[in-house]
């Protein structure tokens, strides 16, 4: 039900800004433009992202099932499974699905996002197979959407690469930054859902967990922060290319050890792949074409202006200047990468707008592409708080983003 409304919401703003657009303004291209737009976004939805993503599901699925079969998907529930059971109390224990998880949120840390979101509808689809109700979603998944979409990226290798080419003086100067920001998005996240499914979250292996990984999180930040920067992203790429085929080894390895039967679980498993992939495609289409429409449609430059008025009275509303990237994230990954771009050259990379434009853009995640990809592929329709969930993150995110910038570049 509350897709339902955000989607008509969508078409709604989008026909206010048409109005104004031409009868306010006189622009009577916006509507060829938001024609335009529909099959634009309609013809990416499919070519751009459903098929591509079809050929890297066959791929990883077909991994994943060798994994499984090798045990070494078990082997990686037992493991975190402790801390899991805190945060998903509804996944039974030493259950498969625990190391999906673990697959899906180190692949999304590391920046592999051609990794992460198979790995996630593998994982997706089995928490559905312990949801009760098939049509609405349980706690597991919202649980597990709300990280998603917090966007928890230990290595943001793109956004500096990014700030490298458009000639900042210091790239790297937004990594801790941005590693503050994404991890308060999933804080929150975990905060949110928590108090919502009432979970206990002040407790030894909930704390143990999360300070044991503050600490490795931060030893990795102090060697890449000791580096120049050309060798940090190579470096960067480096360990998460390896680890990516150190897994495919590994799971190949110990299957053909335990004499399991590589090929055949590896088709097996890839069969899964296509039939996802189809199943994911109205759900994407129907969510970008409307915010393709919203966007061109001019509402979102009527929402900035709204907003730089409402923030006036604090006298400095520099941070406005960068919040097309915050409106965009939630709803467009490669909208929000063109507006942190679009900020930097506007405003100068290395200016206060350009900087925070980066941690917006690292904050968090593409929320509804997310819920209509994940909820799309098992067919969830009743999504409960899921969408909340991720959007608090994502203003948690930006929240903090806007703290932190004024902290360090103000």
């Amino acid at each position: 039900m509350a897709l339902n409304y955000i989607w008509v919401g969508f078409f709604l703003i989008a026909c206010i800004g048409a109005l104004l657009q031409s009868f306010v303004f006189g622009d009577w291209t916006v509507y060829e433009r938001i024609i335009n737009g529909t099959f634009t976004m309609a013809k990416m939805s499919v070519m751009d992202i459903a098929l591509p993503l079809c050929g890297t599901m066959i791929l990883w699925l077909g991994i994943m099932n060798i994994g499984q079969k090798a045990g070494a998907i078990n082997f990686l529930s037992k493991i975190i499974g402790p801390f899991f059971s805190k945060l998903f109390p509804e996944i039974p224990k030493d259950h498969p699905v625990s190391g999906e998880l673990v697959m899906n949120f180190s692949a999304n840390m590391l920046g592999l996002d051609n990794a992460a979101t198979p790995l996630g509808l593998k994982a997706m689809n089995s928490l559905q197979e312990l949801n009760p109700h098939k049509d609405t979603a349980s706690n597991a998944q919202i649980m597990f959407l709300a990280l998603n979409t917090s966007g928890l990226t230990l290595i943001p290798v793109a956004i500096m690469t990014q700030r490298f080419v458009l000639g900042a003086t210091d790239p790297t100067d937004v990594f801790i930054p941005l590693i503050l920001s994404t991890f308060a998005s999933t804080i929150i996240a975990i905060l949110f859902v928590g108090i919502k499914q009432r979970l206990n979250l002040w407790n030894t292996t909930v704390i143990g967990t999360l300070l044991g990984g503050y600490l490795i999180i931060g030893a990795l930040l102090w060697v890449f922060v000791c580096m120049e920067q050309k060798t940090m992203v190579f470096a960067s790429k480096l360990v998460s290319n390896c680890l990516l085929f150190g897994i495919i080894i590994s799971f190949i390895a110990v299957a053909a050890y335990k004499k399991v039967n590589v090929y055949e679980a590896f088709i097996d498993g890839a069969k899964d792949g296509f039939t996802t992939s189809v199943k994911v495609m109205p759900y994407l289409v129907g969510m970008l074409v409307a915010i393709g429409v919203m966007r061109d449609s001019g509402a979102l430059d009527f929402i900035l202006n709204l907003v730089r008025h409402c923030f006036s009275w604090l006298g400095n509303t520099e941070f406005v200047d960068a919040l097309p990237t915050a409106i965009m994230k939630p709803l467009s990954g490669s909208g929000a990468k063109a507006m942190m771009v679009e900020t930097m050259n506007t405003h100068g990379v290395d200016s206060f707008a350009g900087r925070l434009s980066c941690l917006f853009q690292g904050a968090a995640d593409t929320t509804f592409y997310i819920i209509a990809l994940y909820f799309g592929s098992v067919g969830i329709k009743k999504t409960r708080y899921a969408v909340t969930a991720g959007l608090v993150a994502d203003i948690g995110g930006a929240i903090a983003a806007i703290f932190i910038a004024y902290a360090f570049f103000y």
